[in-house]
């Protein structure tokens, strides 16, 4: 009897084994887990590797990073372009947690393979090209030989850093680096010594060693929608391209234009320079020579219009002060700016969303504009009727008239009691009036400024009237007949 209830517990001990081992068949009416979409950014690299690609792609990876995007792909085509931009955009790549891919549409020459290899896979265009990223000089030409020589040592320690565990990466893109540098593959010379490596999509997906695996390119795709759906499957990816903002577009174009900029700015100031006083010539030199200075950074202003409005009107205010006094438009101009600038800054508006313009939306900056002029307007009129019967200001104001005559700017006391005597001579511009800068009457220089316009030495001009700083004048052909 024990052994019967044994053999029988036996087999029920096998039945369900069995029952546990067999795959549980799903019910007809479940339904499939669906994977979740990828969420990719693209980021356009369509221009030079410099200063304003490196704002335009570490601002994508931020944003990429907020949207807790899986992918992001570089949709690049560009020359190449500066070394210390090249290195920045590698280490801000880096800091990306998701998974980065190159889609070479249609060259990535120069830095622009550097930045491909640091992304995990990269793609073509049937028509993509790489390579051709030696070192060279800003201008295009060549590098001495030594210098040459601890560069490109340096290029490829930092390529094998990037691209270890890459498969032939490393090697491929050495051989992009060094024309001494020959690139084997078992018994097959892909490149010899020589010559620097490019290759096209074709060469690039083609497969070597044991076991197989493509030179460099994880696939050839026609856009990158195709090599999304290639991927992931169609349908499979949420895309968001990054739009490039219009600092960023500034600073590309400006950036083109720095060596003419440079050559404008120059040759005003050795103008300026050469002429007495500060006028023109002057404004423009440092004005070019200060938009090259800051083309670098005008790609990381966008999201702040407000400040900058504001400070083109603080600017056009100071040329009023300083170099067109009595002009009024650049003062004019300069407060509609301030104000507006203000007003602007006061409204709520919300970034990355349309700007609806209506009433609501400027109601209240524009009543606290108005309600702070009339503070300071009404505080200003309180304060001329206590300045000068306040025992402050008394203080602060001289009592009783001198008695010596006044001295004249840039004369002595007796040439300032003469100035009224000068109203209506004829003078000759000494030096050029910018619009200020002296004339001589009798042999006699005055300081003078012209109170509309500018005139070359040599100018016949008629005093108007003097005042503690000097002479005001206008051209002879400007007096009225």
């Amino acid at each position: 009897m024990p052994r019967r209830l044994f053999q029988w517990f036996a087999v029920l001990l096998t039945a369900i084994v069995a029952i546990a081992a067999e795959p549980v068949a799903a019910d007809a009416g479940a339904t499939p887990a669906v994977p979740r979409p990828q969420r990719v950014v693209v980021i356009p690299v369509r221009e030079p590797v410099d200063a304003p690609l490196l704002f335009i792609i570490r601002r994508g990876l931020k944003e990429a990073i907020e949207d807790k995007a899986d992918v992001v792909v570089l949709d690049m085509k560009t020359p190449g372009g500066a070394l210390d931009a090249t290195f920045e955009i590698m280490e801000a790549l880096a800091k990306f947690p998701g998974k980065t891919i190159t889609f070479i549409n249609s060259e990535a020459l120069s830095a622009g393979a550097f930045i491909a290899a640091t992304t995990e896979e990269i793609w073509f265009t049937p028509d993509g090209v790489i390579g051709a990223a030696a070192p060279v000089l800003a201008t295009g030409g060549e590098i001495d030989t030594t210098m040459r020589q601890k560069v490109v040592s340096y290029l490829k320690a930092r390529v094998r850093a990037t691209t270890e565990g890459k498969g032939y990466r490393g090697q491929v893109i050495s051989a992009m680096i060094d024309a001494d540098y020959e690139l084997k593959i078992d018994d097959k010379v892909i490149k010899g010594k020589g010559e620097l490596l490019s290759l096209t999509a074709k060469e690039a997906s083609e497969r070597h060693g044991d076991p197989a695996q493509p030179l460099l390119a994880a696939g050839i795709a026609k856009s990158v929608e195709d090599l999304l759906a290639q991927k992931f499957g169609a349908g499979n990816a949420t895309v968001k391209t990054l739009e490039v903002t219009w600092s960023e577009r500034l600073a590309v174009f400006l950036r083109a234009l720095s060596p003419l900029l440079l050559g404008a700015g120059l040759l005003s100031l050795y103008i300026e320079f050469k002429t007495p006083g500060f006028g023109v010539f002057g404004i423009v030199g440092i004005s070019c020579l200060a938009i090259v200075f800051l083309s670098n950074f005008v790609a990381g202003l966008s999201g702040h219009e407000p400040m900058l409005v504001f400070g083109l009107g603080l600017i056009l205010i100071f040329v009023e002060l300083f170099f067109f006094p009595g002009v009024v438009v650049f003062a004019v101009g300069g407060l509609m700016l301030m104000l507006g600038a203000l007003v602007w800054s006061m409204a709520d508006i919300w970034p990355n969303e349309p700007v609806r313009f209506n009433g609501d939306l400027f109601v209240a900056p524009l009543r606290d504009l108005a309600l702070g002029v009339l503070i300071a307007v009404g505080l200003a009129l309180a304060l001329a009727r206590f300045i000068p019967k306040g025992w402050f200001f008394s203080r602060l104001a001289v009592a009783q008239a001198g008695n010596a005559p006044a001295q004249f700017a840039g004369g002595a006391p007796e040439i300032g009691a003469d100035a009224d005597s000068l109203v209506g001579r004829t003078a000759f511009a000494a030096t050029g009036l910018y619009p200020s800068g002296q004339v001589e009457i009798d042999g006699r220089r005055y300081e003078a400024r012209l109170e509309v316009g500018s005139a070359p030495p040599g100018t016949r001009v008629i005093v108007r009237r003097a005042t503690d700083f000097g002479l005001l004048v206008d051209r002879e052909e400007a007096a009225p007949s």
